[in-house]
């Protein structure tokens, strides 16, 4: 049992892992063999459209590296970084390196029973195989709504959108076809989605043209979000911004979040996470939080490097140019997008930035690399009020997801 804290714990960012079934149960016949599970070299693989990926080396999940593996292996190899652990704290050990993974990374009822061993009350429930599927299908919008309609058929069946008023699914949302966006929305609306995923890159459409879904000719999805009140999700995932890297490398290939040794290039590109960046730009920049400002935004496992210099960019340009905005890019941030931090990143100095108000506590778990003890958070806010930690630790996610912010789950 984690340390058991004085207020109510929403997780942003956790995740279930996807059965075999997932993308395919609900898929229709004339889309048979679109996903197929392949044996290679005694390993199972997922292909779409027979094309084998190592987006995600084990797509099956039988087989995973521990919850918070890389933060229990930094910190047994950096003894000064446990000075903060706290009566009633997991105790760090030595992670192996694969587990099988249990019930409750797949199953609903399992994973409450783990969240009360965690002392987590409630947790935004991300899809994770899911994220593959639309850059891969990038170049057929039916195909990419067909898929991602069965997946979201697939997860109100498994665990619904909403369990027990504590786990909140989160289907997907893609948006090539508009009407067929809005269809789909009103569909898990009507089920009961408090959230929806939106991949954080640029619409493909037809004939290989890209394009922000900022952009009026997608007005009419987002005015039917800002009514219902639901919160727009944009959790990381393959963003398309291969096809740069793959120029500036001389090579082909898909995106391997994973592998073992990327390219000094690519990290140095990475590591300015300029995809969610210049999303967040669009999405005030071609003014759709503008014309829509009640809508809210929680980009997700996007860290929060790139606040600090895009809050810097919009005074700038402001102040240069006031005229190209329509209202202060300042306010119109504060008031539409909130932002996950990393655990090992300077929350703090992210509060000075943006305020308490827009910051949201999520620990990646069950991955690898997310958080082995999740509630351990709180201490790297022990230098803010305590009105603040509550809020960041789950009160402002409470108050965006539309549920009560003092109720704890035990």
């Amino acid at each position: 049992m984690s340390r058991r804290l004085d207020f109510p714990v929403f997780d942003a960012d956790n995740h279930m892992y996807e059965t075999t079934d997932a993308f395919t149960k609900y898929l229709p016949a004339n889309y048979a063999g679109l996903v197929k599970y392949v044996q290679v070299n005694g390993r199972t693989k997922i292909a779409l459209r027979n094309t084998i990926s190592e987006y995600i080396p084990n797509p099956t999940f039988n087989k995973v590296a521990p919850p918070g593996a890389q933060e229990l292996e930094f910190k047994l190899k950096n003894p000064s970084s446990r000075v903060r652990r706290k009566e009633g704290d997991k105790i760090p050990s030595e992670p192996p390196k694969y587990i099988e993974s249990p019930p409750a990374f797949f199953n609903p009822l399992d994973r409450l029973k783990l969240m009360d061993e965690l002392s987590i009350d409630r947790a935004m429930m991300w899809p994770t195989l899911a994220s593959l599927l639309e850059e891969r299908l990038a170049d057929d919008p039916a195909a990419t709504h067909a898929i991602v309609h069965a997946l979201n058929e697939w997860m109100y069946e498994h665990c619904s959108f909403n369990v027990d008023e504590r786990i909140f699914p989160t289907p997907v949302i893609t948006l090539p076809v508009v009407d067929e966006a809005i269809r789909e929305f009103e569909r898990v609306v009507e089920r009961g989605a408090r959230a929806i995923l939106i991949r954080p890159a640029p619409v493909p459409g037809d004939n290989g043209r890209r394009r922000s879904f900022a952009l009026e000719e997608f007005d009419p999805f987002w005015k039917r979000v800002e009514e219902s009140g639901v919160l727009v999700g944009m959790h990381a995932s393959d963003d398309g911004s291969q096809r740069y890297l793959n120029e500036w490398n001389g090579e082909a290939g898909e995106f391997l979040p994973f592998a073992k040794k990327p390219s000094a290039f690519s990290a140095l590109v990475h590591s300015e996470y300029r995809g969610i960046k210049d999303v967040v730009f669009s999405i005030i920049g071609h003014g759709l939080a503008t014309r829509f400002p009640k809508l809210r935004f929680m980009p997700v496992e996007n860290g929060s490097a790139w606040a600090r210099p895009l809050v810097a960019t919009l005074k700038q340009i402001y102040e240069r140019t006031p005229e190209i905005f329509d209202e202060d890019p300042l306010i119109t941030m504060k008031r539409s997008v909130y932002v996950h931090p990393f655990h090992e990143e300077d929350v703090t100095g992210l509060v000075e930035v943006v305020g308490a108000g827009n910051v949201v506590f999520g620990s990646d778990y069950p991955h690898p690399e997310g958080m082995f003890d999740p509630v351990t958070f709180v201490d790297e806010l022990d230098t803010l009020p305590e009105d603040e930690q509550r809020a960041i630790m789950g009160g402002n996610l409470a108050r965006l997801m539309g549920v009560d912010p003092m109720a704890t789950a035990l």
